[in-house]
């Protein structure tokens, strides 16, 4: 009763300064997060709440929330799922699993800079989701072979997977085409310039910030108690292991091929897009899952059935993912964001540390009930218009607050869910997601605020 009660209680105490519909929307957002936390209901059931609530007070037309749950992003997932789901029957979820051991070692620490490092690394490059759905597998199979069988109850599999997440989320601002949110935030500063924004001032401005970042992250996850350092095994063993299974048969060599041609058409996308514009990552990746079930391996087996696919496919996962964009729906459509901007405009702010850190705030908790790219479109009118009003010149706020929208860590939306989705326990990644965001918010303050009294950093 915890989430109802919770749910009513936040409609009466907003009610006034929301309005109805703003209230509701908010009271949503507690209510899941109270069932994500407290776990009375399958996490999945809970990402289904926007639509049963949206349905009842008819706060925005259903179709707009609906429509959310089967959007291209989870299309991309089912594409990936698809994929995958041949791993394990084929035995290429091991072999990938032993070679990672191999290669990374059995150090704790060691484990979680690399999973942290990677995920960053490439999602600079590749839509974040693309990237925590790729190495979610071979982290669990490489922790399920050393002995963690059970991922939500694990000490050991929880910082590598928030390492993944978290990893995959702050390396979409490393570079414009990071994420889908660095292009709305593009549209505005050449808006705002009059002149075409190049590549370059994003790197040169943003890679530093992004490094600073990511320590911070890799020493938070360092300090996260774990009951050993090292995985069970040896380097040696693993090696010894890795032979054993021999050569790579039919079957494991389509899955890792098929996988990684969908990787790499996402990455290539740029060459393609003129003649081919439809066909985006999660189309590449949908349409080589189907090829899934028409190819065989050398048994000849086909490589996935329905029934097998219906069965394995992870169905919260695209639910949890859908459910932050659908409840990001209901807090701006529902005009619950614009109250909210009215309590930051009532501060008296002059452009200073505390300018800085209330927009970090704004922006980090639009990202937590929302999409990146949702935030972005939110907060940086916001930010330029709390500016323009200040008379200040919004250049070097915006590019703040395209830090804070890439660093969210408490919720299990968007591409926190993928973790969570594959065992991640959701309760511990919101109590240290919300001491990591707290941490976060007054790095990316002081960060920004240092970054002012630097006349180049606003000059584009």
């Amino acid at each position: 009763m915890a989430g109802p009660v919770f749910f009513f209680v936040t409609i009466l105490l907003l009610y006034r300064s929301f309005g109805f519909k703003g209230a509701v929307a908010a009271a949503t957002a507690v209510w899941m997060a109270a069932w994500w936390i407290l776990r009375p209901v399958n996490i999945a059931v809970t990402s289904l709440l926007p639509i049963v609530i949206n349905a009842l007070f008819g706060l925005i037309p259903n179709s707009q929330v609906i429509s959310q749950y089967f959007s291209e992003i989870c299309i991309l997932l089912l594409g990936s799922d698809m994929i995958c789901m041949t791993w394990s029957s084929t035995g290429l979820d091991k072999r990938l699993s032993v070679k990672a051991l191999c290669c990374i070692g059995t150090s704790v620490k060691q484990q979680i800079l690399v999973w942290l490092g990677a995920s960053a690394l490439l999602s600079v490059f590749l839509p974040n989701v693309v990237v925590a759905e790729i190495f979610c597998p071979i982290a669990v199979a490489m922790l399920k072979f050393t002995g963690e069988s059970d991922i939500a109850k694990s000490k050991l599999a929880a910082p590598v997977l928030l390492a993944i997440g978290w990893g995959s989320g702050i390396g979409g601002f490393g570079s414009p085409i990071g994420s889908s949110a660095n292009l709305v935030a593009i549209s505005y500063l050449e808006k705002m310039t009059g002149h075409e924004f190049m590549y370059v001032d994003w790197i040169t401005r943003f890679v530093p910030l992004l490094l600073l970042i990511f320590l911070l992250n890799l020493l938070f996850l360092w300090h996260l108690p774990v009951p050993v350092k090292e995985l069970k095994g040896t380097k040696e063993y693993f090696r010894e292991k890795y032979a054993s299974f021999g050569s790579m048969g039919r079957g494991e060599k389509i899955g890792l091929t098929v996988f990684s041609l969908a990787t790499a058409l996402a990455f290539l996308r740029p060459l393609f897009a003129d003649f081919l514009p439809g066909l985006k990552p999660a189309y590449c990746f949908l349409l080589l899952g189907l090829l899934m079930f028409v190819l065989y391996d050398e048994n000849g087996n086909v490589m996935l059935r329905w029934e097998y696919a219906e069965s394995h496919a992870m169905w919260g996962m695209y639910f949890l993912f859908a459910s932050g964009i659908a409840l990001g729906k209901l807090i701006i459509q529902t005009g619950a964001v614009n109250r909210v901007v009215d309590m930051l405009s009532a501060f008296s702010l002059d452009g200073g540390f505390v300018t800085v850190l209330l927009f970090a705030a704004f922006t980090t908790l639009m990202s937590e009930i929302s999409s990146n790219t949702a935030a972005a479109s939110v907060a940086i009118p916001v930010v330029a218009s709390i500016c323009s009003s200040l008379s200040l010149n919004p250049i070097p706020y915006v590019l703040i607050t395209i830090v804070a929208q890439s660093c969210a860590y408490v919720l299990p939306v968007s591409t926190r869910a993928i973790p969570v989705a594959f065992g991640l326990d959701a309760g511990k990644q919101i109590q240290e997601g919300i001491k990591l965001t707290v941490l976060n918010i007054l790095l990316t303050a002081c960060i920004g605020w240092i970054c002012l009294q630097i006349p180049w950093f606003g000059k584009l």
